[in-house]
């Protein structure tokens, strides 16, 4: 596995995998499929995106971060494509944005996930993610009220191992 920066040439691949894990459901908020040209710039280029790294095996991307400038937060999203989960890639790419994160002076990141994505919610705490707010009413568009949780880590007194 390879963790290096995402290019504006990976729109496609980012693209497919957030798009097949979309299409899946249960674990992201996001409910629409996305085009490439949204993507790179809401997590590859735009002018919000602080950092974004990409983990490749061959020439498939099995995951990806990307840590962004929104409504005054700094948001982080995490993508492991679908079977490649609970095997170390999300960790290692968090540790390649926290050391960005880092180096860039930022202070904070920011997760917010579905309150019913139980694998996300653990994901999250094993980082040290800790609880600051949440919306309890979040809806899908299918009417589920599936709810949401928003969880804060210190990039300044994290400690990493």
């Amino acid at each position: 596995m390879i963790i290096r920066d995402a290019l504006a040439a990976d729109a496609p691949l980012m693209a497919d995998l957030l798009n097949e894990v979309i299409a899946k459901g249960g674990t992201t908020a996001h409910q629409h499929l996305m085009p490439e040209q949204d993507l790179r710039e809401y997590f590859i280029d735009g002018p919000v995106v602080e950092t974004s790294v990409l983990a490749q095996v061959g020439e498939a991307v099995i995951g990806w971060p990307s840590l962004s400038r929104w409504r005054g937060e700094m948001p982080i999203g995490i993508f492991i494509r679908i079977g490649t989960q609970a095997k170390g890639v999300g960790a290692a790419l968090f540790a390649q944005t926290l050391e960005r994160a880092r180096s860039k002076g930022l202070t904070e990141m920011i997760a917010h996930m579905r309150a019913d994505n139980a694998a996300g919610l653990a994901y999250y705490s094993r980082l040290g993610f800790v609880d600051i707010g949440g919306d309890r009413e979040f809806t899908m568009d299918d009417g589920r009220v599936v709810g949401r949780v928003q969880r804060r880590f210190d990039v300044v007194t994290a400690v990493t191992e």
